[in-house]
């Protein structure tokens, strides 16, 4: 449908006018063709438009207030306010009142205190362009207001008497002068000119510098009379009581002497001649007003309107309103506001980072707004807030709906289905469903509102732009059932949204706990699995469009993209299940996230989309596990299309700047469990910026941040957590990942505080994927020992035992060696002796071993503890507990192996009856030998096979049959294999390899995921089947290096020094020369001492000696950085 008019809606002809007057009982409808403009204000029960039935608000010069409990625009309805080409120019206000007790029956589909568009109805509503929000250019200091001070001095050589001509009301020096009366009588002819052309009501300030009476005339005199002096005509050689001040909004100073000699305006009656003179004038503005400088000019911004101003610090509560206040003298991009800041908010580009505050506009030209009680009333809404919630609500199940240029304030209701701004099951509304022009809201401010800021139902297609949504309640940007695609979110801003009761996700820890409605009895919360999600951006399909974004503060995160496996709600049934999981993702670009308690952006979980049950009692649309992998097509069997995240800043988050997890997420230009159900896909961070701890210090907020040392310069600052809380750029977990030309700037450890650019997921259960590669790293301002550019874990605060097994398993890939130095290398946990070789390099301070090899991993389902060995090194036993908690019926182990070794297997308990093993990232050929623990007497049923985890199907491969030579497991094949049970230690021996090829980034073979399943008859009353005892030093295995280490990068390398030859020998440091030389001794017994000449002194890291000589292995080849403490 094509809307357009050719003059105003208002100035159309056949409207009659209407003025219904006040009356609160008065129900109006406006239908069968009547046309009416209403020209002045009115208060009435409701008014319903129908049946061609139509209503106009005049643009008129006096403001318009419009109350009513509530506005119905029903079947061929319509509402005009203004249009696209004739914005509304005046003032209207449409207050919407009445209380949630009403005894009035509400309508079964609008509820109360609405603006409601049926079916064919027409809203057009279309106010004033303002520019909705920019960006502060200026940075705002608290108490300060960016208000120009000014400062003038001058000293001996600059005689005369000096005048500067200010701004009363601004406090502007608007000219200044320099008269040297004492030389020239002309220049006392000027004075006197000078000072009479000065414009009446301006500020003259004078002051004498060394001398300004010898020529000081009669006409200058009486010219400086009319300023209210009654000392000139006193001032003498070198004396300076003769002259006003004002001390207002100005203080002028007179300061003559050296040392402690000072001479003050108006207190100094004379000043000896040997002190050389100095005036100076300086004007301090006491008004309590701001000047902000914007990026923007703030088109349509007036006097009296109302900003905000975001947190640029880690709590959300930091942002501020003001109201303008006139400004003439402001430049383009600058207003002026009332009162000064109470906190820091950046202006500016801060160590790469634009971490500039964002200013929005709360202030339209025609608001809607809800009437409030004073005080919450008479629902459960009350046990969570004392004010009332029972705001108004706009709500379209419409034929035609433009929005633009509104405020809505005190709008939503603390009920389902009644939002600020709601489009409900509207399906396409673009050119796809037939709209011309497509629908939209834009330019629209809703602050202070009780439930979201504007919520997508059920509908395709909608274009909201350039909106402001502040201080909300709930989820503020929200698409609801899983349904909605194509709608374009572009230039919103989003900050201080705050929980609400209305959806698990929506709520807080103690609504979490408190609200059971659709739980199953004995349900018991765990608020931060169950709830705890409220977001500024909620997307619950990945198939929408956010652009030029801003998440500036939320009691969680700023962008969530949700999964729902079905449509819910009244969606139900819109989409096959799974679908939203594998759709594409939209358009993600340049949003910015911040001051958001948990991230500024995840892209995890889904919802549970089925009632609560015995089986799981958690309610409706609580926060459950899912896993995302975009398809063409949202099809897992069609090629894969990534999801690109481009130029996302992240900063003062208190939790993650981003967690994404899934398959194909690929993030670029940014700054700031098991394996993937979508195998073979990755996530890729290239082409970003990570800085630990900026130059934006913040301030302090002990009610709402911590505080303490950090930083470069170890000064105050805002921190994330506690002041130990261990801060980490790039947390690796899960994998695979791909990180590429990136810089790490500013991560420098304290003594009691571990911050380092690589780290990893605290209290991690799940294992780390071996081809978690990184390449192309840059590291900026990050001390190369200490924690500072990686840290594996170490026990202690936030990292607890660190015996949980993703925390003993972690490993990634240094492709080129910008993080070790060693390039192709592969860090390790340092006490991880199932990745380890003698050739292994210790660094301590990292807690890591860098080492090479070939690595893969095995992934076993067993209900037990289990206890991993490496036959090379047997007495450093891997412990593993599983991924999935002590609950669970069963669990799942996933340890990292090395390629090509023998590994024995033992349990806590009597060895389980069925173990599946999955052959985890092994190429074709690919092998290790397993012996696993079980009790004597077992008899054994083993099989290999390969299952599609996409189409879920299994297809036997082949046998393993017994033999009683163990060597021949090596003649095993893909068909046939062989076992080797050894009774008497009580070990199984079996050699897993791999058969099929594997791309690049699979878990898994082209053919499927290959696995041996092992079934046991164990003799019933079998004890632990810990074979420990039993199988070393039996099967112990001298330590073989299979992959030789890679040579250190050339400015960097390893000392390795002959001990037959006393050298003296420069060092090289990671980035520049070590000034400092060692020395080695020589001892008869063939052993070497190595000392260092200097203030440089190296860890050891360890010594071995042979029968030809003695040497030093390795020195730690890095300066170690004394840490300051917390």
């Amino acid at each position: 449908m094509s809307i357009s008019f050719p003059v105003c809606p208002d100035k159309m002809s056949g409207l009659q006018p209407w003025t219904p007057g006040h009356n609160e009982a008065h129900r109006v409808t406006i239908g069968y063709g009547r046309k009416v403009i209403l020209t002045s204000s009115t208060t009435v029960h409701s008014i319903e438009i129908l049946n061609g039935g139509k209503l106009v608000i005049a643009d008129s010069n006096r403001p318009i207030f419009l109350r009513a409990k509530h506005i119905l625009i029903g079947n061929k309805g319509e509402l005009h306010i203004g249009s696209p080409e004739c914005p509304y120019k005046g003032n209207l206000t449409i207050s919407l009142f009445g209380r949630s007790d009403d005894t009035e029956v509400e309508h079964s589909y609008f509820g109360r205190k609405y603006i409601g568009v049926g079916t064919g109805g027409t809203l057009e509503i279309h106010g004033e362009k303002k520019l909705s929000w920019t960006f502060l250019n200026k940075t705002l200091h608290p108490g300060q207001g960016n208000e120009n001070s000014y400062h003038f001095e001058r000293s001996w050589g600059n005689r005369g008497i000096i005048i500067h001509v200010i701004n009363p009301k601004t406090g502007e020096v608007l000219h200044t002068d320099r008269f040297d009366t004492y030389r020239s009588k002309d220049e006392s002819r000027r004075l006197a000119q000078y000072v009479d052309e000065v414009e009446t009501g301006q500020i003259l300030a004078m002051v004498v510098n060394d001398e300004g009476s010898n020529n000081l005339e009669d006409l200058a005199k009486k010219a400086l009379t009319k300023l209210g002096s009654q000392h000139f005509h006193r001032l003498g050689f070198r004396y300076y009581d003769s002259f006003p001040t004002y001390r207002l909004t100005m203080h002028i100073n007179l300061y003559i002497g050296h040392d402690s000699y000072m001479c003050l305006l108006n207190m100094c009656a004379f000043c000896p001649s040997t002190v050389r003179p100095q005036a100076s004038i300086s004007i301090d503005t006491l008004s309590n007003c701001s000047i902000l400088e914007l990026a923007d000019e703030p088109q349509g911004w007036t006097f009296g309107d109302r900003i905000v101003v975001a947190s640029t610090d880690y709590s959300m509560h930091q942002a501020e309103e003001f109201s303008i206040l006139a400004c003439p003298y402001c430049m383009r991009n600058q207003i002026k506001v009332e009162g000064k800041p109470a906190y820091l908010h950046i202006g500016e580009e801060v160590d790469g980072v634009d971490m500039r505050a964002e200013v929005g506009l709360l202030t339209r030209n025609i608001l809607i707004r809800g009437e409030m009680e004073p005080t919450c009333y008479g629902n459960e809404a009350c046990k969570f807030f004392s004010f009332d919630t029972f705001g108004g609500h706009l709500k379209r199940g419409f034929f035609s709906v433009h929005v633009e240029g509104v405020e809505f304030k005190h709008m939503g209701q603390q009920s389902v289905g009644h939002y600020p701004v709601h489009f409900h099951m509207n399906g396409d509304v673009d050119e796809k469903g037939g709209y011309d022009p497509p629908t939209y809201v834009k330019d629209l401010s809703i602050h202070h509102t009780f439930s979201r800021c504007v919520t997508v139902h059920g509908t395709n297609g909608l274009l909201v732009k350039d909106v402001v949504g502040y201080d909300a309640l709930g989820h503020c940007f929200f698409t609801e059932d899983g349904p909605e695609e194509r709608n374009t979110f572009d230039h919103c801003l989003g900050l201080l949204v705050k929980a609400s009761t209305l959806l698990p996700s929506d709520r807080d820890s103690k609504m979490c706990r408190d609200i059971t409605n659709g739980a199953y009895p004995g349900y018991v919360a765990k608020p931060r699995q169950d709830c705890s999600a409220t977001s500024t951006f909620w997307m619950a399909n990945p198939n929408n469009n956010l652009i030029n974004c801003a998440a500036a503060g939320s009691e969680e995160t700023g962008f969530w993209f949700i999964f729902h496996h079905v449509p819910t709600g009244p969606s139900e049934g819109m989409y096959s299940p799974g679908k939203s999981e594998h759709t594409p993702m939209g358009q993600f670009i340049n949003n910015r996230a911040h001051s958001n308690y948990r991230a500024g952006m995840i892209l995890d979980h889904g919802v549970k989309t089925t009632e609560a049950n015995a089986k799981d009692k958690r309610p409706y649309l609580s926060l459950i596990g899912a896993r995302y992998g975009p398809h063409q097509d949202a099809d897992p069997f069609k090629p894969r299309v990534p999801a690109l995240v481009h130029h996302f800043v992240a900063y003062k988050n208190q939790d993650h700047g981003a967690w994404l997890r899934g398959g194909d997420v690929w993030l670029d230009d940014c700054h700031g469990g098991t394996f993937p159900d979508d195998d073979g896909s990755r996530q890729e961070v290239k082409n970003s910026l990570f800085v630990g701890e900026s130059g934006n210090r913040g301030m302090p907020d002990l009610n709402d941040q911590s505080w303490g040392p950090g930083g470069p310069d170890h000064l105050g600052r805002s921190l994330p957590r506690g002041v130990d809380f261990p801060i980490r750029g790039m947390q690796i977990y899960d994998g695979p990942i791909n990180i590429q030309n990136c810089t790490f700037r500013k991560f420098i450890a304290l003594d009691g505080r571990h911050t380092s650019a690589f780290g990893f997921r605290l209290n991690n259960s799940w294992q780390s994927c071996p081809n978690n590669n990184v390449t192309d790293i840059t590291f900026d301002d990050v001390p190369v020992s200490i924690t500072s550019r990686v840290f594996f874990g170490a026990p202690g605060p936030w990292f607890n035992k660190m015996e949980m097994d993703g925390d003993k398993t972690t490993i990634f890939h240094d492709i080129d060696g910008s993080v070790s130095e060693y390039p192709g290398a592969f860090l390790v946990k340092e006490d991880n002796w199932l990745l380890r070789h003698p050739d292994c390099i210790d660094i301590p301070d990292w807690r890591a071993a860098i080492c090479s090899g070939h690595y893969a991993q095995v992934s076993l389902t067993p209900s037990l503890n289990m206890k991993m060995v490496k036959d090379e090194y047997p007495d450093k036993p891997l412990e593993l507990v599983g991924a999935l908690g002590k609950r669970n019926h069963y669990q799942q182990f996933q340890p990292v192996v090395m390629l090509g070794k023998g590994y024995t297997m033992h349990w806590d308990q009597v060895a389980p009856a069925e173990v599946t093993i999955w052959l985890i990232n092994f190429n074709r050929s690919d092998w290790i030998n397993m012996g696993i623990c079980y009790p004597k007497g077992t008899e054994f049923t083993i099989i290999s096979d390969i299952h599609n985890r996409l189409t879920k199907e299994t297809r036997k491969t082949g046998v393993f049959m017994r033999t009683t030579h163990r060597e021949k497991m090596g003649h095993s094949h893909q068909m046939r294999g062989y076992y080797y049970w050894e009774e008497d230690t009580g070990l199984l021996f079996l050699k897993i390899k791999a058969h099929n090829e594997k791309e690049d980034l699979a878990f898994c073979s082209v053919k499927g995921c290959e696995r041996v399943k092992i079934k046991a008859l164990i003799p019933p009353g079998s004890g632990p089947s810990d074979c420990m005892a039993e199988a070393y030093p039996r099967y112990t295995e001298m330590p073989v290096v299979d992959v030789p280490m890679p040579k250190k990068l050339p400015l960097c390398s390893l000392a390795n020094i002959d001990a037959h030859k006393l050298a003296l020998t420069n060092i090289f440091g990671m980035n520049e020369v070590i000034k400092n030389h060692f020395v080695v001794f020589l001892f008869p017994d063939k052993l070497a001492f190595v000392g260092f000449k200097g203030s440089f002194w190296p860890d050891w890291v360890r010594m071995s000696v042979d029968e030809e000589r003695a040497k030093l292995h390795q020195v730690l080849p890095i300066p170690v950085i004394k840490m300051m403490k917390l």
